[in-house]
Order: C-alpha cells, then sequence, then structure tokens
C-alpha cells in the first residue's frame, strides 16, 4: 500500500493526494483513475463511489487548491496592510508563490482544462480568490489619475496575466525558456513598470 494511502474514512482524500502526486509527475492526463487507485492503495472500484471520472478528481484537487490559493492571497494582502500599493504588490507575488509550493494543485487549476464552472463549490472557490486581487486593485485605483485609470477588474486581470505568464515561462523549468533573472524579479519589475504607466510612482 502506498504510503500516503487509504486510511479508514479519508478514501477522498486519499485519492487527491494520488491524483496530485500522479498530475506533478505525468500531467493532468497522463494518468487513469486506476493509477489513481493503486497509487492511494484500494481497487479501482473503490474509485467510483466517490468520481465518475479523471476530471472530477481533478476537479477536487482543482478546489483544494483554488482554497489554498485564496488563503495565500488573503494572508498576502493582510499583510500588506495599511499600504494599498504593497497589499497589491504582494498579492502578485503571492501567485508565484503558491505555483512553486503547490504545483499539483496549480496544475489541476490552470493546466488541467477544468473549467471552474463545473461545480458550484468550485466556481465559488476560484472566484473567492480572484476577489483578493480584485479588492486590492480597486484599493489602489484611487491613487490613479482619473483619465488614466482601467477598471478594477482589467487592472487585477492584467496582473493576473502577467503573473501567470512569470510562472509559466520562468518558474516551471520550461524548455527554452532560460531567463538571467529570477522570477521575482521578473514579476516584480514587471508590476513597477506597470504601476508607473498608470501614475503611480511612490509608496504610500
Amino acid at each position: 500500500m502506498s504510503k500516503r494511502g487509504y486510511h479508514h474514512g479519508n478514501l477522498k482524500q486519499a485519492l487527491v493526494d494520488a491524483a496530485l502526486d500522479l498530475i506533478r509527475a505525468k500531467g493532468p492526463t497522463g494518468f487513469t483513475l486506476s493509477e489513481a487507485a493503486k497509487q492511494a492503495g484500494v481497487t479501482p472500484a473503490a474509485v467510483y463511489r466517490h468520481y465518475e471520472g479523471r476530471e472530477d478528481l481533478i476537479a477536487e484537487a482543482a478546489l483544494q487548491g483554488y482554497e489554498i490559493f485564496a488563503d495565500v492571497m488573503e494572508h498576502a494582502y493582510d499583510h500588506g496592510q495599511p499600504s494599498a500599493l504593497t497589499a497589491f504588490e504582494r498579492t502578485g507575488r503571492a501567485y508565484l508563490a503558491f505555483a512553486r509550493q503547490y504545483p499539483g494543485h496549480y496544475i489541476a487549476m490552470f493546466e488541467s482544462g477544468v473549467s471552474t464552472n463545473r461545480t458550484p463549490d468550485l466556481a465559488r472557490a476560484s472566484q473567492k480568490a480572484r476577489g483578493v486581487l480584485d479588492l486590492a486593485a480597486h484599493n489602489l485605483c484611487d491613487r490613479i489619475p482619473a483619465d488614466r485609470r482601467p477598471p478594477a477588474t482589467m487592472f487585477s486581470a492584467h496582473i493576473w496575466a502577467m503573473s501567470h505568464g512569470v510562472v509559466e515561462l520562468f518558474a516551471r523549468n520550461s524548455p527554452g525558456t532560460v531567463s538571467p533573472f529570477n522570477p521575482e524579479d521578473l514579476l516584480e519589475t514587471g508590476i513597477g513598470v506597470y504601476l508607473r504607466g498608470l501614475g503611480i510612482l511612490d509608496r504610500d
């Protein structure tokens, strides 16, 4: 039996943990439910008591990932207070930290092709995580001159996209994307350039 295998009353979590191991090793489409069952130390039939297919299992891993992600983002935001700028910058960096610390969850969330609208719980968890960055952007918008002020949700989407790009290109050891700069410096510099372009020049 796997060291992380099934214990009485915890089959669902054992299967999620097994899926996370397999996602990290083989990608979200590189394993079967039978492999997840074997990794968890149970029979394939046991998996179908909880999940109809592999995507259901991956969706559960993604749900747990979004819940962790929301906590990470909230922690970053809270520890940036009372500075709206620092809180905003920290939420951007929290994206990179999460991707490094929880690679299996990150892949399930963003690279598996599982829609965040697959279940109401998954949609809520995803929106909660995104809502932290939206809030940080909204609080910072008051410092942007009115004629250069994008909608707060667009503002946060830009930073989300920048953070995601840095993760995908430079923090995941992707072939052919070696950078002379570390991902943290790339992201911090990119956010700085973006904010200066909007007229935010000084820390509050």
